[in-house]
């Protein structure tokens, strides 16, 4: 009854009366209210018996069940929505999945970081050049790359073109999957080109081949066609950071009870934003989505206990992950207090490793990057620490393209620093590119497969 109690006092628009923190300032009000206003009339992107098909599973992750593959852009750009970028995304996600499902030997949910994730929190809300100060790139929802006044200026007309370009992205992530693009019966659907020469191909299609094999041994023992591909197999997931755009989209929906966010199967809260007190924890507890908070040093019992209690106060296996950030050097103080402090406050949450965020560093020469090591060392040391503990791993969270890019350093055949500039995309945070992102898989897969055996 408590909690009925408090949830009446909840609307999509109570946050407003919180700190509402990483929010850009719009120098029209009346503009933005009238773009969230066409955002409240437009169609949902999502519907709920995908959200909440989707909490079923993750509960299945939290119970062991099953493994979660989050992967995707750091921050989508409108440009990139054309089809071979997003073929290519879908690829990777694909070849990533199939990888851990023969390490895991259980199946992986696949959320993809697109289809809404054009937003990003920022360290600073300015940024100075050559003594000249204008507003950080915020993400294309918000404002602009280019370091002009009015390109950086928020701009409220861009949620409407993100809301279309998330729109456009998800039909043809349905229309492919629904086609058959992620049949594992023509894995030749989702190859790379350009990745052909990778010292993993080989690898890769004897994987592929053990499938194909085994497929077919069932399909000739039981006479029917292994696996349905005309269902929803990819869900989305974005930080759900600008919250005005966020509640624009958050709605009842015919014949279940509750709110739900239908920009989104899944959305979470970021580091810089997961105040107990604050407007994104109030706007999260009212929803009924899965969500997830991002968790690292500095994260307390008490912060821990004061979420529990409000986006989970029932304790729901599904409900609430947490996605922990804490870097390589460091994990191994900071992992432990934080599943002793959930397991105290009584959470039965699911876990992910977030092994980017804490591996970033600056080069000598002033590039963002982070080192394949590091990446691969914290997802060894979060399986390694969650054993040791009673427990499990649930999934990773990578930040990945299937771009020939040169971001991260390292890995197999991966660049060095000096190779940085040559292919380097990425506005805000680096990601791993195709090569790295399958021999990541690999090692993932590898580790799982040690752990399971060793009982």
């Amino acid at each position: 009854m408590e909690r009925t109690a408090e949830l009446s006092l909840w609307t999509p628009e109570s946050w407003r009366t919180r700190d509402a923190l990483q929010q850009p300032e719009y120098p029209d009000a009346a503009a933005l209210e009238a773009v969230l206003a066409d955002l409240r009339a437009l169609p949902p992107l999502v519907t709920s018996w995908e959200i909440l098909q989707l909490r079923q599973l993750l509960g299945d992750a939290a119970a062991g069940r099953c493994f979660v593959l989050q992967a995707g852009d750091c921050a989508e750009r409108f440009a990139a929505c054309t089809p071979t970028r997003i073929t290519n995304s879908l690829k990777v996600l694909l070849q990533m999945s199939l990888v851990l499902v023969m390490g895991a030997q259980r199946p992986v949910i696949r959320m993809g970081r697109f289809a809404g994730q054009y937003a990003k929190p920022r360290s600073a809300p300015v940024e100075v050049r050559g003594g000249v100060e204008l507003p950080s790139y915020r993400g294309d929802n918000v404002n602009r790359p280019e370091f002009t006044r009015a390109a950086r200026t928020p701009d409220p007309a861009l949620l409407l073109r993100g809301y279309e370009r998330a729109a456009l992205t998800l039909n043809f992530v349905r229309a492919l999957v629904k086609g058959g693009f992620a049949d594992l019966h023509h894995p030749e659907y989702f190859e790379l080109d350009w990745a052909a020469n990778s010292p993993l191909a080989d690898e890769y299609h004897r994987m592929v081949e053990t499938i194909n094999e085994s497929l077919r041994f069932t399909e000739h023992v039981l006479g029917v066609r292994a696996g349905a591909t005309d269902r929803i197999d990819f869900y989305t997931c974005h930080e759900a950071l600008h919250l005005g755009s966020e509640e624009a989209q958050t709605r009842r929906v015919p014949r279940r009870a509750g709110y739900f966010n239908l920009t989104t199967h899944f959305p979470w809260i970021g580091l810089r934003t997961n105040d107990p007190e604050g407007a994104h924890v109030e706007y999260m507890r009212g929803i009924e989505n899965p969500i997830g908070i991002k968790v690292g040093p500095g994260t307390t019992r008490e912060s821990i206990g004061r979420w529990l209690e409000a986006l989970d106060p029932g304790r729901q296996p599904g409900r609430l992950t947490l996605i922990h950030r804490c870097g390589a050097q460091r994990i191994g103080d900071e992992l432990p207090s934080l599943i002793e402090a959930t397991r105290a406050e009584g959470g039965n949450v699911l876990w992910i490793a977030d092994p980017m965020h804490g591996n970033t560093h600056i080069t000598a020469s002033g590039v963002k990057t982070r080192r394949f090591d590091d990446i691969y060392s914290e997802v060894e040391q979060s399986f390694d620490i969650h054993r040791a503990m009673g427990g499990k791993l649930g999934g990773v969270h990578i930040e990945v393209t299937g771009e020939n890019v040169t971001e991260c350093t390292g890995g197999s055949n991966g660049p060095n620093e000096s190779d940085l500039g040559r292919a380097y995309e990425s506005e805000i945070d680096p990601r791993l590119n195709y090569e790295q992102s399958l021999e990541l898989a690999f090692l993932i897969a590898r580790k799982m497969k040690a752990d399971e055996q060793a009982g």
